[in-house]
């Protein structure tokens, strides 16, 4: 990092102490005002609430309330740096929330590597928010605290750190065969990376139709009956691959259309890109370095290049993802995000660009594109709706055109 934006980061922080605060949304300039806000007029919402728990995300900040809820054990590019490091990152992911979906979210940064105890503190915590963001969790302790969060908890459960990167990689790679005239369905896929990001991007691929898919990690290409493999990776290894071939990545990458990377900086060479089918796709998101810059991978004769960098073309970010994804399944008071709801995100990001839009540097829209997030709602909301996890029924439409007058940037 430049010394100058090391400089800037630095004071950011320390003047402003931290980047979070607590903002009354009511008046408090009189008895009149405190009486309702508090004694004895508060008394009222809270028989409401006895008599039906339900209410509680109608008459407190609960209903628009998301936990993003971490162990520090898997932060960005820093690794296990702990509770207290990864507050930083904590408070910029509720940032975003707030600036991108008007989601209003709170860091938990919680002192524990045992899964067990993380679990039972989310899952103590559910009374006070409407939905759960996990982030920066190691792998694969992170599958079991999902899923066993989604089984005894009433409202959202949601890894972005997998499903997230996933929607966001698929939305570009849809925009992308597009561009090319290829087919999700036939193309030969190969996902370089299959921890909890790139396992989330295979799963999502199949659900979404992709027949042709090969997941390669350190020690090659996974197939059904490798050994070493976690129970995530051992399901995907069964859905991939169907041919078992087995290799390293330069190997498995010949002849491919596609490749999508969430593993190291510098590992897509011009040797791998340039061995791939004509009118490759390389979606490089290894964060901060990807696995090979735009520019290299244009020169290596990549048609379509997608980063997680906000310095290129085609940023592949789950920015575009999460504030939209949880302001759908919050408007509905959706009490899981499901897969289908997670196709839906994609495809939502997706199809904001018109087929005539279409240029090699223009698959998938900017993260600033005050589109997106109402688009992702929308869809998200009316799929929670079609599949029977929501609570409410709201007009998707309403949805949108609400969540575009609340996110809107001047």
């Amino acid at each position: 990092m430049s010394g100058n934006i090391r400089e800037e980061a630095m004071k950011l922080h320390r003047d402003n102490q931290g980047k979070l605060g607590v903002a009354s949304k009511v008046p408090l300039k009189n008895r009149h005002d405190l009486s309702l806000a508090y004694t004895p007029g508060v008394a009222e919402p809270c028989k409401d609430i006895k008599a039906n728990k339900d209410l509680s995300f109608e008459l407190t900040c609960r209903g628009n309330m998301v936990a993003v809820a971490t162990d520090g054990t898997r932060v960005l590019g820093l690794g296990d740096i702990g509770p207290e490091a990864a507050m930083p990152v904590m408070e910029g992911k509720c940032v975003l929330f707030k600036t991108f979906g008007d989601v209003d979210a709170f860091p938990i940064c919680i002192d524990t590597k045992d899964p067990d105890k993380f679990i039972e503190t989310v899952r103590l915590l559910q009374p006070s928010f409407a939905g759960i963001n996990l982030e920066d969790i190691s792998s694969p302790k992170c599958y079991d605290i999902e899923d066993k969060l989604k089984e005894i908890m009433d409202i959202p459960v949601f890894h972005d750190d997998q499903h997230g990167t996933a929607i966001a990689a698929l939305a570009t790679l849809l925009g992308a065969l597009r561009f090319v005239k290829k087919d999700l369905k036939s193309a030969r896929i190969v996902v370089n990376g299959a921890g909890a990001a790139g396992s989330a991007i295979g799963r999502l691929l199949v659900n979404a139709g992709a027949q042709n898919v090969t997941m390669v990690d350190v020690n090659g290409a996974l197939y059904d009956g490798m050994a070493g493999l976690n129970r995530v990776q051992e399901e995907l290894a069964r859905n991939t691959n169907k041919a078992k071939v087995q290799g390293n990545l330069a190997e498995i990458v010949s002849g491919a259309d596609v490749i999508i990377g969430v593993s190291a900086p510098g590992v897509f060479t011009k040797k791998i890109i340039t061995s791939m089918e004509a009118d490759s796709i390389v979606i490089a998101m290894a964060n901060p370095v990807p696995e090979t810059s735009y520019e290299d991978a244009k020169e290596a004769g990549a048609r379509v290049v997608g980063t997680g960098r906000s310095d290129a073309p085609n940023q592949t970010n789950n920015v575009t993802v999460f504030p939209g994804v949880f302001r759908g399944a919050l408007d509905v008071r959706a009490r899981q995000i499901n897969e289908a709801m997670k196709l839906a995100a994609a495809y939502a990001i997706a199809d904001l660009i018109d087929e005539k839009d279409l240029r090699e540097d223009y698959v998938v829209v900017d993260a600033f594109d005050t589109r997106v997030a109402p688009a992702v709602a929308a869809a998200v909301a009316k799929t929670a709706i079609e599949t029977g996890v929501a609570r409410i029924q709201v007009d998707p439409e309403q949805i949108r055109i609400n969540t575009a007058a609340r996110t809107k940037r001047e």
